[in-house]
This record gives structure tokens, sequence and C-alpha cells, in this order.
């Protein structure tokens, strides 16, 4: 019952932001572009939550990330309020909001590779575990910069502000050293949380089966 009520609330959360969010972005094109994940992870959540639900850490980071998506895809990466904080007080020369996201999607990818990897069975808890959650993440980052890039092949001039690199030139490798850090940043802090919410998951699902 706790877990359901979590789960409600998550989801109410993200709809009414992405619901807000869809008004008036700035460029309904981008807006599109980066919910689309949120779009397309929503319903298969849903989809599945019978026959596998996730552990509670995993929903509320699945959540976080959403929203972290709908406010790059409202205001753009480049543009976000929260960004131009962290910019003047850091010294920055660029919004920086972006690596946030990219963090987001080594460490929730990274997280759900483990645990289906333990759930199902495929790999027991230990370092190989660890190398193949990374290198999962890794790969979910490279697909997505290939998806700005083919973006941007179709759309040319229209597609800056999907790729928002504000003319750093490094700005494909400095994404993906940020998804391995969010990756890196998720099996080292949440990996222990994460193997107790696991147990109880699987403790509540036998209890269910031996009723």
């Amino acid at each position: 019952m706790q877990r359901n009520r979590l789960l409600a609330t998550l989801g109410l959360s993200v709809l009414a932001a992405l619901l807000t969010s869809g008004i008036a972005p700035y460029d309904r094109a981008t807006w599109l572009l980066e919910v689309a994940p949120v779009l397309v992870a929503a319903p298969l959540l849903a989809f599945t939550y019978g026959r596998f639900p996730l552990t509670p850490l995993l929903y509320l980071l699945i959540a976080a990330h959403a929203l972290v998506l709908i406010l790059g895809g409202a205001y753009t990466y480049a543009r976000v309020p929260p960004g131009f904080w962290v910019q003047e007080l850091f010294g920055l020369s660029r919004n920086p909001y972006d690596k946030l996201g990219h963090f987001m999607q080594g460490l929730v990818p990274a997280l759900v590779a483990r645990e289906i990897l333990l759930r199902g069975r495929y790999l027991a808890n230990g370092r190989m575990l660890a190398f193949l959650c990374l290198c999962v993440a890794l790969a979910i980052s490279a697909v997505y910069e290939l998806i700005e890039w083919w973006v941007a092949l179709i759309a040319g001039q229209g597609a800056i502000e999907f790729l928002g690199t504000q003319g750093d030139p490094w700005d494909t490798q400095s994404d993906i050293c940020w998804a391995l850090i969010g990756a890196g940043s998720a099996l080292l802090g949440l990996a222990r949380l994460q193997d107790r919410q696991i147990a109880a998951l699987e403790h509540s699902a036998h209890g269910r089966g031996q009723g």
C-alpha cells in the first residue's frame, strides 16, 4: 500500500510537470524531443508494473530523471534558470544544466540494468555486474549522442536548441563523461540500498506466492 501511494505521487507529479511544461515551451520541437523518453518510459513502466515491479529507489530516480528532462524541454537546456544560477556562482562559461541531465542518464540506466541482471539471475553481485552496468550506461549515452547527431543532420540549424552545445567543441565527450560519473556514483553509493530493496521486493513476492 505504501509503495502504491509513492508511485501514485510520483506519477502525478511527473504528469503535472509534463502537462505544465507543454503549455508554452520555449521551442515546441525541442520540447517534444527532450520529453520523448518520458513519453516512452511512462507507458512501459505502467505496463510492466504488475509483472515486474521495480524497487521504490528506481521509481524515485526515474521520476527525478523525468523531471530533469521535462524542465530542460520547457526552457531548452541552455536556458534553464537554475543552470544560470550555478553558472554565475562558479563563474562558468556556459549553462551547465545539461550536465545534470547526462549525469542522470548514467545513474538511472546503470541501476535499471543492475536490477534486471540481479533479479533475473543473469549475474551474481560482483565486479562483472558493476562493469556491465557501466557499459550499459555508456552505451545508452553514446546512442543518445548519435541520435542528437542524426537530428542535427536532418534538421540542420533547427537542431541547435536540441543539441545545446553552447559553443563547446568537447560537449559530446563531456556528456558521456558525466554519464560515466553518474553511473559510477550510482554503483558506489546506491548499490547496497538497492540490494536491500530487491530483497524486500522478492520476499514480498514470495509471501504472496505462498498465500
